[in-house]
């Protein structure tokens, strides 16, 4: 049995709809890991340990930190530049004060650029890789262990760079589950004792 004229047209729309959603389901994914193993967009590479060579050419990586508008703490870097050999290893501090009366979380995303440099940034550790929440009053000094991959130098486009900039933006989130009746006011349900 052949399937006729407006029968055929409705299955083939059907289908053209199917693919376009299964496309647009799989493309927030595949841009991400896209820009990971490209660092198109400025995206870093994430590292288990430093690199295998330092060499004797050196780089400065400077410090950028931002907060989206409504989140109410103060961010910065503790440390605006620094310069170190490419390959070496290098820890840096971004310190974070929340200044309000209660818990605040938030989390912090993060780009370098020049761009074509993204791909040769590499963590080790970040406090990017996870939620904070600051308390009422606390400052804090958060860590990021990076370095940059000697293979800079023969990417025809990335070994012209001489200084790397890396940026932070951090947005408020949700409190996790342990904190919301803080929030609220209601320490005895978190589990909090007080005083």
């Amino acid at each position: 049995m052949a399937i006729k004229g407006p029968q055929k047209t409705v299955l083939q729309l059907v289908g053209v709809v199917a693919l376009m959603g299964g496309l647009s389901w799989a493309s927030v994914p595949f841009y991400d890991w896209f820009c990971r193993v490209t660092g198109f967009g400025g995206v870093t590479g994430v590292a288990e340990q430093g690199a295998d060579t330092v060499l004797d050419q050196t780089i400065t990586v400077r410090f950028d930190g931002s907060k989206e508008r409504d989140m109410p703490w103060e961010f910065k870097p503790v440390q605006r530049e620094m310069e170190l050999k490419i390959g070496e290893t290098g820890l840096a501090f971004y310190e974070a004060y929340n200044p309000t009366d209660h818990p605040v979380a938030g989390q912090a995303a993060y780009n370098v650029t020049p761009y074509s440099a993204g791909g040769y940034f590499e963590k080790i550790a970040c406090f990017c890789f996870t939620e904070q929440v600051l308390q009422p009053g606390e400052r804090v000094q958060m860590p990021v262990t990076f370095f940059v991959d000697p293979e800079i130098v023969n990417d025809r486009d990335a070994k012209y760079v001489h200084t790397i900039t890396l940026s932070y933006t951090f947005y408020e989130i949700d409190l996790p589950e342990g904190y919301a009746a803080l929030d609220t006011g209601d320490k005895a349900g978190a589990g909090i004792t007080t005083n």
